[in-house]
């Protein structure tokens, strides 16, 4: 897997990022009730605001981590957002992207530095 500074993680399949929020993210934003998951056929970029995540504190966006097209949004939030909380690197995935430039991804942090970034917030 793979990480942002706006918590969101990655992991490749094949050319297929699967993205969602990372632990840490899903651990501030409390008890998620709504989520808004892209569309397949969207195309993103990179940092594009592509999905949108509530909960009972706030209401934030998920920023696409890598640029391409979204072949599935994951349909099973809209009616269980509470996945985001119990498995959100895993069940409670966003979207997945088909990337247009596998060097994006590589630029992400590895876990390691990752967990690094977050000790200093």
């Amino acid at each position: 897997m793979k990480f942002t500074k706006d918590h969101e993680w990655v992991r490749l399949e094949g050319d297929i990022a699967v993205v969602g929020i990372t632990k840490h993210a899903a651990d501030q934003l409390g008890d998620v009730v709504f989520v808004e998951t892209p569309e397949a056929g969207k195309s993103v970029n990179k940092g594009d605001s592509f999905a949108v995540v509530e909960s009972v504190k706030a209401a934030s966006d998920v920023y696409a981590p890598v640029s391409g097209e979204v072949v599935e949004g994951n349909d099973a939030l809209a009616g269980g957002p509470e996945m985001v909380n119990a498995d959100p690197e895993g069940e409670g995935w966003f979207a997945k992207i088909k990337v247009a430039d596998p060097a994006e991804v590589e630029a992400l942090m590895d876990r390691a530095t990752y967990d690094q970034y977050v000790s200093t917030l």
